[in-house]
């Protein structure tokens, strides 16, 4: 099973509402969602209910949060990502304070020429 399937659905169920469970992963909506959808195909069983009430955990679901907590704990840490350094050719300003013209554009303020 994937872990950040595993990460989003223990989000979830610590916090049994979706919008603060995305904020908190700092990841979209509807990417969590998806993710959810995607585990319960998975499990084979839907691990959430949602209602007017709001989302609650089913008898499977909280059977499951056990399980994804232990492998999450099991689970290496995530690998951090190497830190690039800023490069590239640095480009001389020419003085002007405006932003420069692209090719195929007037200049800016600048009238077209009749023909």
């Amino acid at each position: 099973m994937n872990i950040t399937l595993l990460r989003n659905f223990v989000a979830v169920a610590e916090e049994l509402h979706f919008p603060r469970a995305a904020d908190k992963l700092n990841i979209p909506l509807a990417s969590l969602y998806s993710s959810i959808e995607k585990l319960e195909t998975e499990v084979g069983h839907p691990l959430f209910t949602r209602d007017d009430n709001g989302t609650r955990l089913t008898k499977i679901g909280n059977l499951f949060l056990a399980e994804a907590k232990e492998e999450l704990a099991a689970a290496p840490a995530p690998a951090k990502k190497q830190v690039v350094p800023a490069g590239g050719k640095a480009k001389a300003s020419k003085g002007k304070g405006r932003t420069p013209a692209v090719k195929g554009q007037p200049k800016p303020f600048k009238k077209r020429q009749g023909r």
